[in-house]
């Protein structure tokens, strides 16, 4: 019996050494909280649209979380996946309206993001299904909103955090940053 209970318990050992094992292929690290982050980011969005002065035709409140308040209506079609839309946009933080990018010269050298050798002009990108990305595809709020766009609207869309950059700092976005652009949606092929 005493063999037994000495050889379970180096067993119990050797599975707890081997699990601790840095190279343990079971171990992703920490995941990302979608949910956790999408609540957190609903609370916050609400708060801001319950102040924020923004002058709408209509708001669609799409199940994804991305919120499209359309400022003036297309007069063309809505896309579908594989259509290239053709935007201007300018991206704002909402927490502080700190522009952080933009296809429009004017407003980029306004907000000092001008570079020597800048080019700009429509941004493109292909319709999709939010969670196949490539390339040239813009993020997933994205890929929502545009789907409730006719080709000629003008719209504010704010962007939830798991539907952009997720826990990524990216330039001037910090982490977990809800966002929001004005776009305004030139046409599609």
């Amino acid at each position: 019996m005493k063999k037994l209970m000495i050889g379970l318990l180096v067993a119990i050992v050797g599975v707890g050494a081997f699990s601790c094992e840095p190279n343990n292929p079971y171990d992703f690290g920490p995941q990302y909280d979608f949910e956790g982050n999408m609540e957190i980011d609903s609370t916050k969005i609400v708060a801001y649209l319950d102040t924020a002065q923004i002058d709408s035709l209509y708001r669609i409140h799409d199940p994804s979380g991305t919120i499209i308040i359309v400022q003036e209506e297309g007069n063309a079609s809505r896309p579908n996946n594989g259509n290239i839309i053709y935007t201007n946009y300018v991206g704002k933080l909402m927490e502080d309206g700190l522009v952080f990018d933009t296809n429009i010269e004017s407003v980029a050298i306004e907000n000092d993001l001008h570079e020597e050798g800048d080019e700009y002009g429509p941004f493109t990108f292909q319709l999709s299904n939010p969670g196949q990305q490539s390339a040239n595809n813009a993020i997933a709020g994205w890929q929502y909103a545009f789907r409730h766009l006719r080709s000629g609207a003008k719209a504010v869309l704010v962007v939830p955090s798991p539907l952009a950059y997720q826990d990524q700092e990216r330039g001037k976005i910090p982490a977990n940053s809800i966002l929001v652009f004005n776009v305004e949606f030139l046409g599609m092929d």
